[in-house]
């Protein structure tokens, strides 16, 4: 849980008729989007999830700082067996899905309340809504940032768009790429996937060894991955332009 940077991509999704507002509860900085303003409830379940996720960290350091997968312990809050499977499904840390998993269990506590939202959090977005909708990919300095997107149709499912980089913003990565945009039903999994992903890409060569990687991962839907003014993607996607 790094400290905050400018939200520079926070025009990834398209405007609907939705209410935005944004709650900031320590590191965690997310701009919801629901049929009204829930600050209240967001923040509530913001510090919920947050408290069970710190607790686990302070019974077990090991969970913070590991980078391989964390063993099951069905003894865990959900919100961190969640993680743990994330990160074992994409050979990570649970760390590497925190931000997704945070967007998600705080997303599904607003639909109790709201029956459309959008949660996103460090450009990890959870997303459930009858409605299509696209979401940009912004991929820092390279030429193609905020100029494609992926246009996608939800259904009547929650879905997850996660991205993450090694030239943009806080998060841990091992690799150069611009972007690695994820797909998936799961924003824990799609979050961790972007990271394990992310981590394979040392030049632009290495972009069909990253498709190829997170195709073999359960629950993956589709990923682009951006690399200077390389793009690869695979899986269910529709690609768009959005500038």
């Amino acid at each position: 849980m790094k400290a905050y940077t400018e939200r520079t991509y926070r025009n990834i999704i398209s405007e609907n008729k939705l209410t935005s507002f944004r709650v900031v509860v320590k590191e965690t900085d997310l701009l919801v989007r629901a049929d009204r303003e829930l600050v209240a409830e967001t923040e509530k379940s913001v510090i919920r999830h947050r408290r069970l996720i710190e607790e686990y960290m302070d019974r077990f350091p090991s969970f913070l700082h590991t980078l391989t997968p964390f063993p099951d312990d069905q003894f865990a809050p959900p919100v961190v067996r969640d993680m743990v499977e994330a990160g074992k499904l994409a050979g990570v840390g649970p760390m590497a899905s925190v931000a997704g998993a945070i967007a998600e269990w705080v997303g599904r506590d607003l639909l109790n309340y709201s029956q459309e939202i959008v949660v996103e959090n460090g450009g990890d977005i959870f997303i459930k809504t009858d409605k299509p909708f696209t979401a940009g990919i912004f991929a820092g300095s390279s030429p193609l940032s905020n100029k494609v997107g992926l246009e996608i149709d939800p259904g009547d499912k929650q879905i997850a768009v996660c991205t993450s980089s090694g030239t943009v913003g806080h998060s841990l990565s091992m690799g150069k790429s611009d972007a690695v945009t994820v797909v998936s039903r799961s924003a824990s999994l799609a979050d961790a996937t972007a990271t394990a992903v992310g981590n394979l890409i040392s030049d632009k060569k290495a972009i069909d060894k990253g498709l190829t990687f997170a195709e073999s991962i359960a629950g993956v839907i589709g990923v682009v991955i951006v690399v200077g003014d390389r793009l690869g993607v695979r899986g269910d996607l529709k690609l768009v332009r959005t500038g």
